[in-house]
């Protein structure tokens, strides 16, 4: 049929609503549905409690800092959805009585339901939180959180939710069809499996906070700076020759925090940070001849995590937008927008597949092979400290987007003993990273565990996760 695809579909057995779209019989769709009728299974609503999140205006009770609002982008790519950059709340705007129905449990599965359908994250933190109405909050009752939410990113639970999304322009799953959401009924103790594997993926990606922490104290450690604290003077002067050297006239770009800790870090042997790393500004221009096919396009968000690595989904260049800078492996990223989210990585890629981001990135490569003595991940673990974030917080210009400037950061002193520390620093981090590769690693064996047991049997998937090593 010169690769199209066709489907015959008895009137009687039509679902509730007698879809008769194309799509809603793709071979793919009927092959899932035939593997899960050959089983025992349930249906979600029978599993969880189903709602929504909020469905009112909020956008005026935003804030720096408040309690997480998770929106339908916050789930993309992120299985734990405290790994993503919500928006944030007051506290009034969390309590009001009509958002209480979209308070957030541990344990809640985040659905998206709007827009990119099917993206999930798992609610694994107990401090208060919420959601828009993108996201549909399921609260199993008698199945697994993990387990359920395992499922539902595996093939078969994907193949059900697109297959159940309505609407042509953007796209939706209804709440109410959640009951022809099918979940298979397992007999063995391969839920608790994936349960305890889901549980150990999420202790080791936890592994990545605390080693960068634990990194970032040998780093003061070494610098004389454990003990520094901010100042918080409610007034403070400087001379005019100051405003307009710096071309600021602002009174936060003269912060005495910002600039106690630049004259701390002045007085220690070193040089700026610009005379030993180099800015890159190569771009890719994906409409340009000669651009490559696909890459691994990084946003600013991405580096919420101190790794930019090939887990990246790759994309096709012709669906990127616009020009991009380009990365190399052992390159450090910093987003320059809103410092205090610290969105700094290491790019760790095999090179294959090009590696591009943000034009909001500021990309530091070392500039000499003797500069290359401070490893990329200890300059992470610099870059990320309290002392270089209370620089970088009062360098910011705008309201709106605020962002510091490449002048700014090149010209942080860069003390030698963070060259001296290096080696202990990198390690540290490093094992931060192999445990984020495990916690990957962990939740794809339990993904594919899933799709084995509806393809194979229960018992294929145990020998699966045996074989993998997994617990």
């Amino acid at each position: 049929m010169g690769g199209l695809e066709a489907a015959i579909a008895p009137f009687s057995e039509l679902e509730r609503t007698w879809r008769i779209d194309a799509e809603y019989f793709k071979k793919d769709f009927l092959a899932t549905q035939d593997a899960l009728e050959a089983i025992e299974r349930r249906n979600v609503a029978s599993l969880v409690g189903v709602s929504d999140g909020n469905h009112f205006t909020i956008s005026e009770d935003f804030v720096d800092e408040g309690i997480p609002y998770y929106r339908g982008q916050d789930v993309v790519g992120h299985f734990f959805v405290e790994s993503s950059t919500p928006n944030f709340i007051t506290e009034d705007a969390f309590n009001r009585k009509y958002m209480k129905r979209s308070h957030l449990h541990r344990g809640d599965v985040l659905l998206s339901i709007v827009g990119t359908i099917g993206e999930l994250s798992l609610v694994d933190s107990e401090e208060p939180a919420t959601c828009s109405c993108k996201l549909a909050i399921l609260r199993p009752h008698a199945i697994s959180p993990e387990v359920l939410a395992t499922y539902l990113q595996s093939k078969h639970g994907r193949n059900q939710v697109k297959r159940l999304t309505r609407g042509a322009i953007q796209g939706s799953l209804l709440l109410e069809d959640m009951d022809q959401l099918w979940v298979p009924t397992w007999t063995t103790d391969l839920p608790d499996r994936i349960s305890e594997i889901v549980r150990i993926g999420r202790a080791s990606q936890n592994l990545v906070k605390q080693n960068t922490a634990k990194a970032e104290t040998v780093l003061l450690k070494a610098l004389g700076l454990a003990n520094w604290t901010p100042p918080e003077p409610l007034s403070y002067v400087t001379s005019s020759i100051n405003a307009f050297a710096s071309g600021r006239l602002d009174s936060q770009y003269f912060m005495p925090a910002k600039i106690e800790v630049q004259e701390a870090l002045r007085k220690l042997p070193g040089k700026p940070l610009g005379e030993r790393f180099a800015s890159i500004r190569k771009m890719m221009n994906p409409k340009k001849d000669g651009a490559p096919a696909v890459v691994r396009n990084f946003d600013v968000t991405d580096a919420l995590q101190p790794i930019l690595d090939d887990e990246k989904e790759r994309v096709a260049t012709e669906e990127i937008g616009s020009t991009k800078k380009t990365f190399n492996d052992g390159d450090v990223a910093i987003s320059r927008l809103r410092a205090y989210l610290r969105q700094i990585a290491v790019v760790r890629t095999d090179g294959k597949i090009p590696s591009v981001g943000s034009s909001e990135f500021i990309v530091l490569r070392p500039k000499t092979k003797a500069d290359e003595a401070i490893a990329p991940e200890t300059l992470l673990a610099f870059l990320r400290s309290a002392p270089v974030q209370t620089i970088l917080k009062w360098c910011q210009d705008g309201s709106q987007h605020p962002r510091f400037s490449e002048s700014d950061l090149l010209a942080i002193h860069l003390p030698d003993a963070v060259e001296a520390a290096s080696a202990e620093i990198a390690g540290i981090v490093l094992e931060g990273f192999e445990a984020r590769r495990k916690a990957r690693s962990l939740l794809e064996a339990a993904k594919r565990a899933v799709e084995i047991a509806i393809e194979d049997s229960e018992a294929a998937a145990l020998a699966y996760l045996d074989q993998m090593g997994a617990v």
